[in-house]
């Protein structure tokens, strides 16, 4: 629920909203996990924005990237400086209009902003769990976040959206939970990590694990890994963008335009730029939390964990309309990946619109101001209200 106030930009905002927490999973009956662990309790940090109509079937589910969180649009407080992460695509009139859409955002298991991960306290220690937080999966992810489905009262989802690996979230529900899913959109994603995914996340943990303040993962209370964070997020940064966007926005261009320096400090502009990027990062994400979401990520593989290493076999469970989304310049998750999946798609006779945006920034796109993805959306969820209002 929220309260109307005026200072969007890029149109109506929905107002003033608050972070919500749901916890399950206690001693008795605690949440097990893939890899055979388990933990108790779990608690999901999460917001909604927009109404929930009475029958219950208009309900949205927003899921975020790898560092992302709940706060997909809105603001906490009147005078914030700004707003969610997604609020140029929710909001009144917006590609999901919360006149229309009950929208549900939740912080994902093993994350820092709210729900339950490395940097969450034990119960059997006292301590922060560290490393000794169990590995899980986007699967993990998912069911957790299907707990808090339930406790909202909510039997099937109007529609799962998310980008990168929000995207990943989106295909593990459509497969895991079919019934509950009337259409999915994943954004700039992948049925699973390529070698050149996975040896970028690779890199970065390794900058991680390697900074001296990281302890073994047992770092809480004393000095952060930040150095080794801060490498991590400036890799990281380098895959969200493209050869023409950073181009566009750096070239070669230097920071002292008189003269070169002839030392290591950051010279060029996009040196200083990727060293802002991992500077800014340290003070708003853990290091445990960015391992554990990467390796997530790494692990997944529709095919493999739902269709015994066949695509078709693994989108024949589903039962969703699906509107796939890719993007010209992302070379983290280029568009053979989803034209992949829509093809798998097309062989289970499942019904899938694509659309492949011309964009020049990179993988990061889905995150920035497109008319043309706000008006696929805006088309896309009314198609699919008009159907479940016929059925």
């Amino acid at each position: 629920m929220s309260e109307y106030i005026g200072h969007d930009q890029n149109g109506a905002s929905v107002g003033l909203v608050e972070k919500q927490f749901f916890t399950f999973a206690g001693p008795k009956d605690p949440f097990s996990l893939e890899s055979g662990a388990s933990i108790n309790p779990v608690t999901i940090a999460y917001e909604t924005c927009g109404t929930l109509n009475q029958d219950k079937s208009n309900a949205v589910f927003i899921l975020h990237a790898l560092s992302g969180d709940s706060h997909v649009a809105g603001y906490y407080k009147a005078d914030d400086a700004k707003p969610g992460w997604w609020d140029i695509m929710v909001g009144p009139g917006k590609g999901i209009d919360t006149d229309k859409y009950f929208v549900i955002c939740s912080n994902i298991l093993g994350s820092c902003m709210g729900s339950t991960g490395p940097a969450s306290v034990n119960p059997a220690t006292k301590k922060e769990y560290g490393t000794d937080f169990p590995m899980i999966t986007i699967g993990d992810m998912v069911r957790a976040q299907k707990a808090l489905v339930d406790h909202l009262g909510i039997a099937r989802l109007l529609a799962v959206v998310g980008g990168s690996v929000g995207g990943m979230q989106v295909l593990e529900w459509c497969v895991r939970y079919p019934d509950m899913v009337a259409s999915a959109i994943p954004l700039a994603s992948t049925c699973r990590h390529s070698a050149l995914a996975i040896a970028f996340n690779e890199v970065a943990r390794q900058s991680i694990m390697a900074d001296p303040n990281w302890c073994g993962g047992h770092y809480y209370g004393r000095t952060k890994p930040g150095m080794g964070l801060a490498i991590a997020r400036m890799i990281g940064h380098i895959t969200y963008l493209s050869d023409e966007s950073m181009r566009m926005k750096f070239g070669r261009r230097l920071q002292n335009k008189s003269a070169l320096s002839f030392g290591f400090g950051a010279e060029f502009q996009v040196e200083s730029y990727l060293q802002y990027q991992g500077n800014k990062f340290i003070e708003r994400f853990d290091a445990n939390s960015f391992l554990y979401i990467t390796k997530a990520a790494d692990y997944f593989d529709l095919a493999r964990e739902h269709g015994k290493g066949s695509l078709v076999k693994a989108f024949s469970k589903c039962s969703a309309r699906f509107l796939v989304v890719s993007y010209t310049s992302d070379w983290l998750y280029p568009t053979y990946q989803s034209r992949e999946m829509v093809t798998a798609m097309k062989k289970s006779n499942l019904d899938v619109s694509f659309c492949e945006i011309e964009a020049q920034w990179g993988h990061d796109a889905f995150l920035l101001p497109n008319e043309k993805l706000n008006n696929l959306m805006k088309g896309f969820l009314r198609s699919i209200t008009h159907a479940s209002a016929a059925v």
